[in-house]
């Protein structure tokens, strides 16, 4: 299983390249794990052109978005691992910059997820989205964590 995150923006600060690097080590057990940056700005609909250059054509596509279907850990651990029993061997994450994703890439998504009704950094996103994932994949695995 290949898993990407596809997002806008560089993360500067330390302390969440820290936990980046630390959630993908933890889920490099699991599956292949790779963060793809294009440039932020100077709006969305340029960042979501950048974005559509590096998505790749047979992966399933999710695109994280407050107005998305939202899951409990449960729930997205078992929509996971329904993807991948589906055959879908790469799954690619969007994340769009301060501004959110522009319509031209989140509209083709294959799934619209929100992880909550608060708006969250685009930066500190790409933590809790890790984190999330590596919970998932606790859960598939009946590994103690997720409580």
């Amino acid at each position: 299983m290949k898993i990407t995150i596809l997002c806008a923006g560089k993360l500067k600060e330390s302390y969440f390249v820290e936990a980046v690097n630390e959630y993908s080590k933890r889920l490099s057990r699991y599956c292949t794990i790779k963060i793809d940056e294009v440039s932020d700005g100077p709006d969305r609909e340029s960042e979501a052109g950048r974005m559509k250059k590096r998505l790749p054509s047979d992966a399933f596509v999710i695109a994280c978005e407050i107005g998305g279907e939202r899951f409990s850990s449960e729930a997205f651990s078992k929509k996971l691992e329904s993807i991948m029993v589906n055959g879908d061997g790469h799954i690619v994450f969007l994340i769009g910059g301060s501004d959110g994703l522009h319509e031209s890439i989140s509209g083709p998504a294959d799934l619209k997820v929100s992880f909550s009704d608060l708006t969250f950094p685009h930066m500190l996103m790409r933590v809790i989205l890790l984190e999330q994932i590596y919970r998932a994949f606790r859960i598939m695995n009946h590994e103690p964590y997720h409580k």
